[in-house]
């Protein structure tokens, strides 16, 4: 079974590049893909890019080229619903694009022609991936539920309010996720995702961001994925 960790920055992925002992890079639709193994197993890391269009190109990439068996995304989030505040760790039960209105013709946020606003992670990859945050991150206080993906660094409390009242499911805010699971959906495979929360998505958000990503949520990522191979 043939594993692709994707991340969408270079910080949140760099920790998990090391645990790979023979990794060989492989460029693809300008993209390092970086192919080989984390204890025994056969996996494929790459950066996806940020937002959702190069995300969905990774996804693709990783499917038709690859011939990746499951999909994980790993990374950082802004925590949208009460309670769920920085450092928490949030597992994606299913997606939704925050930013996609095609209505009249649909309602707010259904993508057309899929009579669905929202796309289910993997039942069965799910709780494999919650088990391992279980393991890797003991201690550390973990959600479950929808997460909201736009293309937007949603930055500000008035956006974020927002967000929150149009969507009071949604536990946190990213980038990337919704047109993942959409990809994976289309191929019919396995998709997972983990966020560690940098931050509440407003007005403090930009804050120290890319130091919370090296020094924290690149070592959840790392520690999460080595319990999910190991």
């Amino acid at each position: 079974m043939r594993t692709a960790i994707v991340s969408a920055m270079r910080e949140e992925l760099s920790l998990v590049l090391a645990l790979m002992p023979d990794e060989h890079k492989v460029v693809v639709g300008g993209r390092d893909f970086f192919d080989g193994h984390l204890h025994s197993r056969e996996v494929v890391a790459v950066l996806s890019r940020i937002g959702k269009v190069a995300a969905a190109t990774t996804a693709a990439l990783l499917i038709e080229r690859f011939k990746v068996d499951r999909v994980v995304f790993t990374g950082v989030a802004g925590g949208l619903a009460p309670g769920v505040n920085r450092g928490d760790v949030v597992i994606a039960d299913a997606f939704l694009q925050h930013d996609l209105d095609a209505s009249p013709i649909v309602p707010r946020y259904e993508v057309p022609l899929y009579g669905t606003d929202r796309f289910a992670t993997d039942a069965a990859l799910t709780q494999e991936l919650a088990q391992a945050v279980q393991r890797a991150l003991p201690g550390t206080r973990v959600h479950r539920g929808l997460v909201a993906s736009g293309d937007r660094f949603v930055s500000t409390t008035a956006e974020s309010r927002a967000l929150q009242a149009a969507l009071p499911e949604a536990l946190a805010v990213e980038m990337e996720g919704a047109a993942i699971a959409q990809v994976c959906r289309d191929f019919g495979v396995p998709f997972a995702a983990v966020r560690t929360i940098s931050d509440r998505a407003d007005d403090e958000a930009h804050g120290d961001f890319v130091s919370f990503i090296r020094d924290v949520a690149s070592r959840h990522s790392a520690a999460i994925v080595e319990a999910l191979l190991a």
